[in-house]
């Protein structure tokens, strides 16, 4: 089977293992997607330089997809667009390959991921607590290992909140530098189109293909550490009980790796976030769907969200004159941030003040959603850039911080994150190579494939009897021979993670690549090949599948060492579909 048609099914296989249909608006036919993948697959065997090959991704529901509807996650308001949106256009031209569309805060109307008809999305780790919003089935939909990456927007730190609460990357870039054509506007002057990925090296490929603009040179910085800007605890506000310790360990770990930090006064970014719902800049979601909420009000229509609609309807009536004074205050907060901001290279926030239950946000859904842009509302505002990285757990829950800094300052945000995402690599031979059955508990800790080789001629491979079925590669020196392995990068923490749980009579161990390095990778423990069939001679697992079509087959159900979910299927949008 081809690597790219492994991949996607892989990925439907995955989507039924999970059963969160609220991730989905619409899942694009199965038969299809395959039909593309091997038009992909063929078009790599012609010669053709495809840097996205085989890499799966979902657009969140205001973008447009061709052949599926864009719903901005209301129903009646659907319309079928004509073609992708650019930033869908250039992954798909890269060889990437779109499952379907994701749900979302309706209208890309807040922050917490349960403003939808389609039902709150769950938080990837929690099921009790919001995923965040408004990119909420796109950030999940990445965290569970469903996709390789997803878009999402971000107006109010859309992109952001939900990479924090499920674990993952989350890029926003400058203003103008990805379009937003084909995408429903929320407030069509500050919106950004967004990427999630589980490690920072994706999201930044992902991004170099969505972007059309030409960042414009930046003036040289001084030689030094990377200076960064911090503001006093007392300024951050009430934060979740210990994600204050948490955010000084990012803090004293870019310290570590070198970067001088300084102090910051966060009152105008502060000041700005708090006008982007509660001053006149509102007015500017009514410009986009205003309109199309009064008709639909008047109809009694049930699939409008009603916070939502609350929202932008408040905002018909907004004086011209309150929009002119709020304008020229954001100009002097403005002109405050980047003077605090001067010579430093970013400032660090935690993504978010905490992270709360689908009950707390169901008895306060203002209130909730208006704590969680604390840090998030005046980016877009501010024209400026940011990066969302996972930074350790809190209570076993993802904690996040961002970095933010001066326009078309991207590359360099990410080359700072970077130091907050320490890696380490994993040799695999078996269930966890691409397309069986383990690989999603890689993908799920944020793995990426980096090559594929073979161990130094010293191993032998062994058919162990175990459900999914996986082979044991034990260490021999003499006699043995190259075995064929995949290399995965993935976090440090994850490899962490990954040890906890893995079951006997696996261990992890130092692999000798036929590069003569080495690498931490999965070996077997010699008293498990009492009765094991020696299968070295097929050179690799998948190789002995081919031979073993029975065996093949096992293990094909539910993955293991999965959170229980409740056996609903997603929705699969046909062709005939209307």
């Amino acid at each position: 089977m081809s690597t790219t048609l492994s991949r996607v099914h892989a990925a439907y296989d995955r989507v039924e293992a999970v059963d969160r249909p609220e991730i989905w608006i619409d899942l694009r036919p199965r038969e299809e997607v395959e039909r593309e993948a091997e038009a992909i697959d063929e078009r790599l065997a012609r010669g053709e330089q495809l840097p996205l090959a085989g890499r799966l991704f979902a657009a969140k529901g205001n973008i447009d997809v061709a052949g599926l509807p864009t719903t901005a996650g209301c129903p009646s308001y659907a319309y079928r667009p004509e073609a992708d949106a650019p930033v869908v256009a250039g992954l798909r031209a890269a060889g990437a390959i779109v499952l379907g569309t994701t749900n979302l805060d309706q209208f890309a109307t807040g922050l917490v991921g349960t403003r939808s008809p389609h039902g709150a999305v769950r938080n990837a780790y929690d099921p009790a607590r919001i995923s965040g919003g408004s990119s909420s089935g796109s950030a999940v939909a990445v965290a569970l290992g469903i996709v390789d990456f997803a878009l999402g927007t971000d107006t109010a730190g859309s992109g952001r909140v939900p990479a924090a609460f499920n674990g993952i990357v989350g890029l926003k870039p400058t203003r103008g530098l990805v379009p937003t054509a084909g995408v429903v506007p929320a407030c069509a002057s500050i919106d950004c189109v967004t990427v999630f990925a589980r490690t920072l090296p994706e999201a930044e490929q992902a991004l170099s293909h969505m972007a059309t603009g030409t960042p414009p040179p930046l003036p040289g910085r001084r030689p030094g550490p990377w200076r960064i800007a911090v503001p006093p605890r007392e300024q951050l506000g009430e934060l979740d009980e210990g994600w204050a310790d948490a955010y000084e360990v990012a803090v004293e770990q870019l310290r570590t790796a070198g970067a001088s930090i300084r102090a910051l006064d966060l009152t105008p970014f502060t000041e700005a976030a708090a006008m982007l719902y509660e001053g006149a800049f509102v007015a500017e979601r009514y410009t986009a769907v205003g309109a199309f909420i009064d008709k639909a009000t008047a109809q009694g229509d049930p699939t409008l969200d009603p916070t939502v609609a609350a929202i932008i309807t408040r905002a018909r009536d907004l004086p011209a004159h309150q929009l002119y004074a709020d304008m020229d205050r954001l100009a002097a907060l403005r002109a405050k941030a980047l003077t605090e901001l001067s010579d430093a290279d970013a400032l660090l926030l935690p993504t978010a003040p905490g992270h709360p239950t689908l009950a707390e946000v169901a008895a306060d859904p203002l209130g909730a959603n208006a704590r969680l842009g604390r840090f998030t509302n005046s980016t877009n505002l501010f024209d400026l850039a940011a990066v969302a990285v996972p930074s350790g757990e809190v209570d076993g829950l993802p904690f996040g911080v961002m970095l933010i800094g001066p326009a078309h300052t991207d590359a360099r945000l990410a080359g700072i994150a970077a130091r907050l995402q320490p890696e380490t690599r994993l040799a695999v031979v078996g269930a966890h190579l691409t397309g069986q059955p383990l690989n999603p508990q890689l993908l799920a800790l944020g793995a990426r494939l980096d090559r594929t080789t073979t161990t130094a001629p010293v191993y032998r491979l062994h058919a162990l009897d175990t459900t999914p079925p996986k082979p044991g590669l034990v260490h021999v020196g003499e006699g043995g021979a190259e075995i064929e392995v995949e290399v995965w990068r993935l976090p440090a923490e994850g490899l962490g993670r990954l040890l906890t749980a893995l079951p006997r009579p696996m261990t992890l161990g130092c692999v000798e690549l036929a590069d003569g390095t080495r690498t931490p990778g999965f070996l077997c423990e010699p008293g498990a090949l009492a009765n094991a069939e020696d299968i070295t001679s097929h050179g690799s697992w998948r190789n002995f599948l081919g031979h073993s079509p029975s065996r093949g087959l096992q293990g094909r159900g539910e993955l293991r060492d999965q959170p229980p979910h409740a056996r609903t299927r997603p929705r699969t949008r046909h062709p005939t579909d209307e």
